[in-house]
C-alpha cells in the first residue's frame, strides 16, 4: 500500500508544484516507485514541469469517469508516473469517487504525491480525501505563513493528522536581515512541524525538473533529497 501525500499551500505562486516535483524526483533517487497526480483542475501545471505537455491525452477524470482505463493515463517521466489534472471541474468528481479512483493505483506503488491546488477549494478537498499526510509549503513571508496555517487547519479535519512544513525559497541573508521571517517564526506562527527548508535557487525551474538535468548535487536539490529520506523515517539533520 503506498503512502499518500497531498503537497498543497494556502495561496499560489509559492513552489507547491515545483516541490512536487522535485520530491517526486528525490524519492525516484531512492529507488522508490513514485506516483505524481495533479489535481490543479483547468490550471494544472506538473506536466510543464514535467516537460511532457505534449503527451497529455487522458487524465484522472477520465478513469474517475469510466472513460479510460488506469494504464492509460498514466504518462511516464523517468521513473515516475504521472498523471495530469481535468482540464474542467465535473459534478461527478465526488469525494468518494475520488478515493475509489486512488484505490486502484495503491497497490501499484510505493509513493504517491496529490499536487493540490492553492487555496481550500472543491479541488482541494478532493485532493485531501485519499490521503494519510500532508505537506503545506509556505514562503517566508507574513501573507504566505498566514494562510499556511488556514490550510493546515482545513487538511485536519479530513483526519489526516501527519502533516509537516516545507519551507520553501528561503534566502538566509535576507532572513538575518529581517526581511523575511526566520525558519522558528514560521514553524511559530504556522504551528506546524517542519520536515525541510529549501533555499532559493533561480536554476530551479522547468527543465530543472525533467530526468536530464536533475542535479542532486545543487543545494537546493540537495535539499529535495533530505526531505524525501526523512519521509521514508530517516533522521537527516536540518541544513540551511
Amino acid at each position: 500500500m503506498a503512502k499518500k501525500i497531498v503537497i498543497a499551500s494556502g495561496k499560489g505562486g509559492v513552489g507547491k508544484s515545483t516541490v512536487t516535483a522535485g520530491l517526486s524526483r528525490a524519492l525516484e533517487n531512492e529507488g522508490k516507485k513514485v506516483l505524481a497526480i495533479d489535481f490543479d483542475i483547468g490550471l494544472r501545471s506538473l506536466d510543464l514541469l514535467f516537460g511532457v505537455r505534449e503527451q497529455v491525452v487522458k487524465n484522472w477524470g477520465d478513469v474517475l469517469l469510466g472513460n479510460c482505463e488506469k494504464e492509460h493515463a498514466i504518462i511516464h517521466v523517468g521513473n515516475i508516473d504521472f498523471i495530469s489534472a481535468p482540464l474542467n471541474f465535473n459534478e461527478e468528481f465526488t469525494q468518494e469517487k475520488v478515493r475509489e479512483m486512488i484505490g486502484k493505483y495503491d497497490e501499484d506503488y510505493d509513493i504517491i504525491f496529490f499536487d493540490a491546488p492553492a487555496g481550500i477549494s472543491a479541488g482541494f478537498s478532493l485532493a485531501c480525501v485519499a490521503a494519510d499526510s500532508a505537506l503545506v509549503v509556505s514562503t517566508p513571508d507574513d501573507v504566505c505563513v498566514r494562510s499556511v496555517e488556514i490550510t493546515a487547519q482545513k487538511i485536519s479535519s479530513f483526519g489526516i493528522n501527519d502533516i509537516r512544513l516545507v519551507i520553501n525559497r528561503f534566502i538566509r541573508k535576507l532572513s538575518a536581515k529581517r526581511k523575511f521571517l526566520n525558519v522558528d517564526e514560521v514553524i511559530d506562527l504556522t504551528s506546524v512541524q517542519l520536515i525541510g527548508v529549501i533555499p532559493y535557487d533561480a536554476k530551479i525551474g522547468f527543465s530543472s525538473m525533467q530526468t536530464s538535468s536533475f542535479n542532486f548535487k545543487a543545494s537546493s536539490q540537495k535539499s529535495f533529497g533530505r526531505i524525501a529520506k526523512r519521509i521514508l523515517g530517516e533522521n537527516v539533520p536540518l541544513k540551511l
